[in-house]
């Protein structure tokens, strides 16, 4: 009888592709390691992303219901997450913006603080190399909102003209999106990309085309994902890409280094009821083992494969934040914004912090575009009176056809059928995000994950004063202001959940050090939003892929 092979090896597993893993990924296999990249979701080149009601449906994520999607959706008490599922991670649904944490916002709190407790053991000044190079490498640049067809953008100048009517702070922020055919070159829409290498999809991307589709992904490259970048990098310097790969356990070994477990999603099995539980399980090993399968997915697999990891800090599975994440909206603007148009965000304002010399904690609200087709859904909205301009013009047609003549012209007559569709280009999105109070915690029950982190705690001031400009705002653009409908059912949802396996100095205060290297676990890390110690307050992806990028220097001995 043959011996049993022994496990695949590696110098680095990375679990998980997005701003962490690919980051990570990236500058490890560029250093010469031998690198396998674990990643559960399947791969998305351009024109893979659905939009039909039947598509849609399928690219959820829940294999065991024969869902292998993108959108990954949790439901937990007071509280929904979105996250994805997919090689490049939440690049793929994220709405581009990359923006530094503010320098005063890296808090230092002390940990007998009354509503919460904060502290950074990295600063802004540590993190700004690593912010110039995560930049570079992925492309990012503002919106052209001087450059035409690009200043014809509504809601862009709409929220502009809102923003200094209240003498806000308004600006635009960095976008990780192709506006230019070669970085330099003036602005064009729809026209191909000269990339100097081909990407790992070997497909050809476009400059953005102004459709709005961002957050349900793009299907001309357009954005710059991190498929497109990091991860391409990583595979052409060597890196074993596995999707549709989910990680089950994770162990030390006797002889150094780490083990890991996972299972295959196969393609084949898609759409179909599968115990997942019960798949064959293949085995991989290396001397480092990276975790960045998301806030929730590693803290996840720290908590559920805790007895294997024996000192882990009692600090797993505290700190989570919702980044202060809150939506409006703002409807019967009387100018229209064609939310349709234009990347989803394209401008931003910015509201001080106390540490800033501003009252409470600080946030910034940005535009929201919605998808064409939600455009055309709200239009239904307006349906009753759509019903109304129908009648004379089917009774006119009736009275044509009985006549016969030789033409009839209908374009005027379709043309008022549709109305001043003044509801759906008269809204407005706005997306609120900022220094919520990270006092959730997660802990496993019965096998599943659960967040406790409600709206009605120390961050209710911080959402009562999102809201209160978000009126104001939905004032000065003539419209009227709702709350998103969740947040009278005393819940809130956020697509940047942070924290539960958080940075600390010491084993007491988190579970990793500033490097991100797990206390007492050699070689172990988590580099994703999990380790991050607190709300960024911005978009939190351009700082999760910076920390991701100073750990890899502390990886590779470069400190």
């Amino acid at each position: 009888m043959n011996a049993p092979s022994s496990p695949e090896h590696f110098d680095a597993i990375v679990v998980g592709s997005g701003f962490g893993g690919a980051v990570t990924a990236c500058r490890l296999a560029e250093a010469g390691e031998r690198v396998c990249v674990v990643e559960r979701g399947k791969a998305y080149p351009p024109d893979s992303f659905p939009r039909s009601p039947r598509g849609v449906k399928q690219n959820l994520w829940e294999p065991a219901v024969g869902l292998h999607g993108l959108w990954d959706v949790w439901s937990f008490d007071g509280l929904d997450a979105f996250v994805a599922s997919g090689l490049g991670g939440g690049s793929l649904i994220y709405a581009n913006v990359l923006m530094r944490k503010d320098e005063r916002w890296f808090v230092t709190e002390d940990p007998r603080a009354e509503n919460g407790y904060e502290h950074w053991p990295v600063t802004r000044a540590d993190l700004e190399p690593h912010y110039d190079r995560v930049e570079r490498a992925i492309g990012v640049q503002p919106y052209p909102f001087d450059t035409a067809p690009y200043d014809a953008t509504p809601k862009t100048r709409a929220f502009a003209d809102a923003a200094r009517e209240l003498d806000l702070d308004w600006s635009l922020p960095p976008l990780a999106v192709s506006f230019a055919p070669v970085p330099g070159e003036a602005p064009v829409v729809g026209e191909p990309l000269r990339e100097e290498h081909p990407n790992l999809h070997g497909r050809t991307r476009t400059t953005c085309r102004l459709c709005g589709e961002c957050v349900i992904g793009c299907n001309y490259g357009a954005k710059n994902t991190l498929d497109f970048n990091y991860l391409s990098a990583a595979q052409r310097a060597g890196a074993d890409l596995r999707i549709r790969c989910e990680v089950r356990s994770i162990a030390p070994r006797a002889q150094g280094g780490y083990r890991i477990e996972y299972v295959e999603h196969a393609a084949e099995r898609e759409g179909e009821e599968t115990d997942t539980w019960a798949l064959p399980r293949r085995t991989l090993t290396a001397d480092r083992l990276v975790l960045a399968a998301g806030t929730l997915g590693s803290t996840y697999l720290l908590m559920r494969n805790r007895s294997a990891l024996p000192g882990l800090s009692a600090r797993l599975g505290t700190r989570f934040s919702g980044n202060g994440d809150l939506m409006t909206i703002v409807t019967r603007i009387r100018r229209d914004v064609d939310p349709g148009r234009g990347p989803t965000i394209t401008s931003a304002v910015r509201v001080d912090d106390a540490l800033d010399g501003g009252e409470g904690r600080g946030f910034y609200l940005e535009d929201a575009g919605l998808p064409p087709f939600l455009s055309w859904l709200l239009h239904v909205v307006e349906a009753p009176g759509g019903v109304r301009r129908a009648a004379p013009l089917m009774r006119g047609a009736v009275k044509a056809r009985l006549r016969r003549p030789r033409a009839t012209h209908l374009s005027g007559d379709l043309a008022q059928l549709l109305g001043e569709a003044s509801f759906s280009a008269g809204l407005l999105p706005l997306l609120g995000m900022g220094r919520d109070v990270p006092d959730g915690v997660m802990r496993l029950r019965d096998g599943r994950l659960e967040v406790r982190w409600r709206k009605q705690g120390a961050s209710q001031e911080l959402f009562d004063r999102m809201r209160e400009l978000s009126r104001q705002l939905a004032g000065a653009l003539g419209g009227k202001y709702l709350d998103n409908p969740v947040w009278h059912l005393n819940r809130l949802a956020t697509v940047h959940p942070l924290g539960g396996a958080p940075m600390g100095r010491t084993p007491a205060e988190g579970v990793v050090d500033s490097r991100g290297e797990v206390f007492g676990h050699p070689g172990l890390y988590v580099v994703d939003g999990a380790a991050v110690p607190g709300p960024v307050g911005p978009n939190p992806s351009l700082t999760i892929a910076a920390l991701a990028d100073h750990s890899a220097d502390g990886m590779l001995g470069e400190v």
